[in-house]
């Protein structure tokens, strides 16, 4: 099974000012003449993982990664003034701009796959390849999945803490419920409401129990960020119509693709990518047998690393040692 590459650091970090507040951290690493990629991290509100570096070799590609709006680095932190859906695809094409970068790769994995997807349907001529994991396609279905009726049955003592915050009559719609407690005035009321969904996303996330995850995603600081966008964008039916990305999978004919995902995913189901898939046959489906959603698991992540070792293979004659344009 292959593992992460060595943990790497950034060669150059900028600030990329985009619409008024916002202000983006931006971070390439690797070789500044490899195969240009931007890596478009989950969420909504999860700031970018340092391990995402590591899933392609640093002497072949030159990887580009960036915090959200709201999130990480970013500035101003938690804001969700200005930030949607189509900002943040917009984001992306600002980025691919700035660096003068013709074609690149574009790689995101559960909300990032979304995002990508979204991106290389308004911009088809500016991607190389899709790689994508644990696909979320953003519809009214996936949202209640979640928050609604479908992971709690697979889950029940997992969603009682998850409810814990909400009076009875605010069970009835819980996302709302908790987008009000997170643009409270209550102090304890956000930390609190925060805590248990960032709970309840990160129990969900891997096949097995795993304490790091948990404690990764409840750490306060990162929780009131995640959830308050969370809950800004899922309100907002994440600012899309109802099954845009399908509707618009014609869009990716001809395009090389790879898909990640997880059989035992349950906050993605792996039914999403098998609907993507049907619609985009010029895409690779790799269901990955042991592994659920999050990008940490090993076999996920042995995956990954396979498809960027592909792509490398692939592109490698057309880069001819300069991606800068």
């Amino acid at each position: 099974m292959l593992v992460y590459y060595p943990d790497i650091k950034p060669y150059a970090r900028h600030r990329l000012a985009v619409d008024a507040p916002h202000e983006l951290y931006v971070e390439e690493c690797g070789n500044p003449d490899g195969l240009p990629v931007v890596v478009i991290h989950g969420g909504p509100g999860v700031t970018g993982v340092a391990k995402n570096r590591s899933l392609f070799d640093p002497s072949q590609y030159r990887i580009i990664l960036f915090d959200q709006r709201g999130c990480g680095r970013s500035t101003p932190y938690a804001e969700i003034e200005g930030n949607h859906t189509q900002a943040l695809v917009a984001d992306i094409e600002a980025i691919r701009v700035f660096f003068d970068i013709p074609e690149w790769i574009v790689c995101g994995g559960s909300w990032g796959a979304t995002l990508a997807l979204l991106y290389a349907q308004n911009h088809v001529d500016r991607v190389k390849a899709l790689l994508l994991r644990s696909t979320w396609l953003g519809r009214n279905s996936d949202i209640d999945w979640l928050y609604k009726s479908g992971a709690n049955k697979v889950f029940p003592d997992y969603w009682e803490d998850f409810l814990h915050p909400l009076s009875s009559e605010q069970r009835h719609n819980c996302l709302q419920s908790y987008h009000q407690l997170m643009t409270s005035e209550n102090d304890l009321l956000r930390m609190s409401a925060a805590k248990s969904w960032a709970l309840w996303g990160s129990r969900c996330a891997t096949l097995r129990p795993n304490v790091r995850v948990v404690e990764q995603y409840a750490e306060p600081h990162r929780a009131i960020a995640m959830t308050l966008i969370q809950t800004h964008y899922f309100v907002n039916n994440g600012f899309l119509s109802d099954n845009e990305i399908l509707a618009n999978a014609k869009k990716l004919r001809a395009m090389p693709g790879i898909i990640i995902h997880g059989r035992y995913d349950m906050i993605s189901p792996l039914e999403a990518s098998m609907s993507l898939h049907e619609l985009w046959p010029e895409s690779q489906l790799n269901i990955v047998r042991d592994a659920g959603h999050s990008a940490s698991e090993p076999s996920i992540v042995d995956a990954m690393i396979r498809a960027t070792r592909d792509l490398a293979r692939r592109f490698s004659d057309d880069n001819n040692g300069d991606s800068r344009g």
